[in-house]
């Protein structure tokens, strides 16, 4: 009998669960071409409104997986387990450059395939890629020799690597399904699975910047997660974790490089960064077995971090991948610097009560840090540093942040965006400025 793509979706538009092989089909006909935009719009439109189970997802993600290449590393030859971490993406979230290299110096292998910011949130790779030199995307060769080199390298999805996911979400962006939750976890599991990992952390985000601003949206796209990967035989664990405020100091991406070169060679800390990274580096080694308990894991990164065997590791991969072999040396000679940095300070002084974090990407978005278009260029010099966090005071001897911008139009709008994102008053209306970075830890029920 031969195979009709309306038949699939007619059965997911009047709500029937899909047979495996009928996605396997459904998904190979997405990567050859066989099947047209109009059905692939028509499947994804079908389920965002009908959703799917969890054995459909696992289907789903696993036939994504292998529309392109698989990689397939031999355990003989390395050092450790597999291992990864995911987040949903926020602003100032650069936890991914400071936890590759810290799990790396703890005997886990991080083979990290990252992404470009998208709307508001910042890219680890346009992050990278301020670094002169770092190639993003190299041969699977070139990843392999880095990964080797370095027991870690952070890049980004290769062209044959789960090409039916590139597909599924360029119409999805352009349909209105994005949010769909069932695709959601297949796009994202879909190329951690290519991947073949041991175990995997994902961070997912809940507040005023992230895609989730909901907790229990963001606490049903984790779960879906964790089951969903755990159902494809990837051990799983996620977290929830707050982007109610720009997470760490800076948003702009040399500037988050610079922070965390910064937080690698000890000269520079914040608590709730802090909180992230540690509890996420932790899940890590314990789910690849290189740790007995949470706190054990916690003492071997911690010792990882102030030993400078972290940093050593996180040298060694830019140098893998093209970048300066000097960059925790001289950081400042290497990546880019804006010409013009002014302060933004509040119109009077007081406590900073609530941020639109949302805003605040927008305006490093609007400086050049971020992209409105797609084929839009990103200038990596540009963003905020010395960022305000919820609970402190601002005034006249404390910004809410610095502007760093290509001109001052730039600088002018971007301070304007920023007075206009942050509610400053009284210290009495605040209270949550010391309400934990890490709100819950999820596993397979």
């Amino acid at each position: 009998m031969p195979f009709l793509p309306q038949e699939i979706i007619r059965a997911k538009r009047d709500g029937r669960e899909l047979a495996g092989s009928d996605i396997e089909r459904f998904v190979a006909g997405l990567t050859d071409g066989s099947i047209g935009d109009d059905q692939v719009a028509a499947f994804a439109m079908a389920v965002y409104f009908r959703g799917m189970t969890v054995a459909e997802r696992v289907a789903l993600t696993a036939a994504m997986a292998h529309s392109g290449s698989v990689m397939h590393w031999d355990r003989t030859e390395l050092p450790g387990p597999v291992l990864d971490k995911h987040s949903t993406g926020g602003v100032g979230d650069k936890v991914s450059l400071m936890l590759a290299p810290l799990v790396a110096a703890c005997g886990g292998v991080v083979p990290m395939i990252s992404g470009r910011g998208l709307g508001h949130t910042g890219g680890t790779l346009d992050k990278l890629e301020s670094i002169p030199g770092y190639t993003a995307t190299p041969s699977q060769e070139q990843f392999r020799s880095a990964v080797l080199a370095a027991g870690c390298a952070v890049i980004g999805q290769t062209g044959d690597l789960a090409p039916a996911d590139r597909r599924l979400y360029s119409i999805r962006d352009v349909t209105a399904t994005v949010e769909s939750i069932a695709l959601i976890t297949a796009s994202i599991l879909s190329k951690k699975l290519a991947a073949d990992l041991d175990a995997l952390v994902m961070d997912v985000k809940f507040g005023s910047g992230a895609f989730m601003t909901a907790v229990d949206d963001a606490d049903e796209l984790a779960r879906s997660i964790v089951d969903v990967a755990e159902g494809a035989g990837l051990r799983t664990t996620a977290f929830l974790t707050d982007m109610d405020q720009v997470l760490g100091r800076s948003a702009g991406n040399a500037l988050e490089v610079h922070e965390t070169v910064g937080w690698l060679t000890g000269t520079f800390s914040d608590p709730r960064l802090d909180e992230v990274v540690y509890a996420l580096g932790a899940e890590m080694l314990v789910l690849g077995r290189l740790a007995r308990d949470t706190d054990d894991a916690r003492v071997q990164l911690r010792v990882a971090r102030d030993s400078g065997r972290a940093a050593e590791r996180f040298a060694k991969m830019v140098s893998a991948l093209g970048g300066p072999t000097d960059l925790l040396d001289r950081p400042t000679q290497h990546l880019p610097a804006a010409p013009v940095v002014v302060p933004v300070y509040a119109a009077g002084r007081g406590t900073v009560n609530a941020i639109d974090v949302r805003a605040v990407g927008m305006a490093v978005v609007g400086l050049g840090g971020g992209r409105a278009r797609t084929t839009d260029r990103i200038d990596p010099a540009v963003g905020l540093s010395e960022v305000s966090a919820l609970g402190e005071a601002v005034g006249s001897d404390r910004p809410l942040a610095m502007v760093h911008a290509r001109n001052d139009s730039d600088a002018e709008a971007a301070s304007r965006a920023l007075r206009a994102a942050y509610t400053v008053g009284n210290a009495t209306q605040h209270d949550s400025g010391s309400a934990p970075a890490v709100l819950r830890r999820i596993t397979r029920a």
